[in-house]
C-alpha cells in the first residue's frame, strides 16, 4: 500500500487524475470503477478540462460505479447516475452506453444484481477502481459486518452512512433506506485500486485503515491485502 500525502484537495485530485490518465493512455479498452460523493468531485472537474484540452481520451473505455441508491430513478438529483452524468459523463468523450451504473429501480433486485457482476466479467477486470472512505470504515456502500466474499447485492444503510449523505436531501428522512454496492470481492479483484480520503475528520478512520488489524469491522481494511493499492490523502498522519 502506497501511501501519498497531499497538502490540499487540489494536489490530492491532481494526482488522482494522472493515475486515470495513466489507465487511459496504457490499456487499450480502458475499464474505469467509479464512485461518487464530494471527495472525487475535483477529479472529476480535472479529467473534464484533461478532456476539452486533449490530453485525455474516454473513447476507447468503459467504467463502472460502485452503487446506487435502491429507489431512484437516474433521473433524480440524488441519484448516483444523476450525479456521474452532471459531474462527469455529460461533459467528456465516452460513450454513454458503455458508462455502468446499478439499477435501483429493478423489480428484480436479485436479477439486477447478479447482471451487474455478470456485465463486469464480460467486460474484463477493472483496471482502476476509485473509491472513498466511509467515516465508519465502508467502502462502496460495504458497512461493518460485511463478508470479504461478498459480490454486488442489496444491502441495509448503516444509520452513520444515512446522515452523513443526508446533506444531500432535503431531510434525513428522505435519504433511501437501502442501496445496491459492488461487493468487497468484486471490489478487490480490480488490478489497481485509488482510495482518495479528504479531511481531518477522517485520520481516526484512516490510520485504522492503513495500519489495524484487517476486520469486516473495518470493511476498508481489506485493501491491505490487494498488491497494488494507492491512498491520496490530505489528512495528517
Amino acid at each position: 500500500m502506497e501511501i501519498i500525502v497531499c497538502k490540499d484537495n487540489n494536489e490530492l485530485s491532481s494526482k488522482a487524475a494522472e493515475l486515470v490518465g495513466d489507465t487511459l493512455y496504457q490499456k487499450e479498452n480502458p475499464i474505469l470503477g467509479l464512485a461518487t460523493g464530494s471527495t472525487p468531485e475535483r477529479l472529476y472537474e480535472i479529467l473534464i478540462e484533461n478532456n476539452k484540452q486533449g490530453d485525455i481520451t474516454f473513447e476507447h473505455a468503459a467504467s463502472f460505479n460502485l452503487d446506487e441508491y435502491v429507489g431512484l430513478a437516474g433521473t433524480d438529483p440524488n441519484s448516483y447516475r444523476y450525479f456521474m452524468d452532471e459531474h462527469l459523463f455529460n461533459h467528456i468523450d465516452i460513450k454513454k452506453e458503455r458508462t455502468h451504473i446499478p439499477d435501483g429501480l429493478s423489480k428484480d433486485m436479485e436479477a439486477a444484481c447478479k447482471n451487474y457482476e455478470e456485465q463486469i466479467k464480460s467486460a474484463g477486470q477493472v483496471d482502476l477502481q476509485i473509491l472513498g472512505l466511509g467515516l465508519n470504515g465502508h467502502i462502496g456502500f460495504n458497512e461493518p459486518g460485511t463478508d470479504f466474499a461478498g459480490r454486488t447485492r442489496v444491502v441495509e444503510l448503516d444509520e452513520t452512512t444515512r446522515e452523513a449523505n443526508a446533506r444531500f436531501f432535503d431531510s434525513i428522512d428522505d435519504v433511501p433506506t437501502q442501496a445496491i454496492t459492488m461487493g468487497i470481492a468484486s471490489i478487490m479483484e480490480a488490478e489497481q485500486i485509488v482510495l482518495l480520503v479528504q479531511g481531518e475528520k477522517k485520520a481516526a478512520i484512516l490510520k485504522e485503515v492503513i495500519n489495524g488489524e484487517v476486520t469486516n469491522q473495518v470493511p476498508a481494511s481489506v485493501l491491505q491485502r490487494h498488491p497494488n493499492v494507492t491512498v491520496l490523502t490530505d489528512v495528517n498522519l
